[in-house]
């Protein structure tokens, strides 16, 4: 199961850089048409676009799978072991609500658009609309993953919790040794 995991993340991750580097490409591209020839690529903005949508929302993805969204964990790391895996198992099983209805709408959206094209490349709108459906789809079986291990694993919670704290509360260590705390 962690090989599948690890060969699906890294196809999102080939697929962000390869989106990256056509958005770059594209977008450079157009403006020198644009400013050199006086003419430009019609589709290329719109391209971009679209690959900026997946970009996002499949790296949303990665970054929920490494916990590197935001968090305020001021109360949850006070709490108790049993009550961390209390707070833990309440906030996914609503993240998983709110997760079913991003893909609810986004089904409903991409079936309504199912025979409207893009007007400068010509692209099924779907390819757009669906993207909704596969960051759904990938949250919440990272969120169905994290929630078996926590309760049938008997794995740390904390592992599922962490927050990664800010450079300016980090403790620092100077060449001396001594510790200093920024300002």
């Amino acid at each position: 199961m962690k090989n599948v995991g690890k060969v699906v993340e890294n196809l999102f991750n080939g697929f962000i850089a390869l989106a990256l580097s056509l958005m770059a490409i594209l977008v450079f591209g157009n403006v020198v048409l644009r400013y050199l020839f006086n003419s430009g690529i019609t589709w290329s903005e719109e391209m971009a676009r679209f690959l900026f949508i997946w970009l996002v929302l499949l790296g949303a993805v990665i970054a929920f799978k490494e916990n590197s969204h935001l968090g305020v964990d001021m109360l949850v790391k006070r709490l108790s072991k049993p009550l961390k895996k209390i707070v833990f198992i309440i906030s996914n099983v609503i993240l998983l609500a709110v997760i079913y209805l991003v893909v609810e709408g986004s089904w409903k959206i991409t079936l309504l658009n199912a025979g409207s094209t893009a007007p400068a490349t010509g692209l099924p709108l779907t390819l757009i609309y669906g993207t909704g459906i596969i960051m759904g789809i990938g949250m919440g079986l990272i969120i169905i993953f994290k929630l078996y291990r926590v309760l049938f694993a008997n794995e740390d919670v904390n592992k599922y919790m962490q927050i990664h704290e800010s450079e300016e509360i980090i403790t620092h260590v100077n060449t001396s040794g001594n510790k200093e705390v920024p300002r």
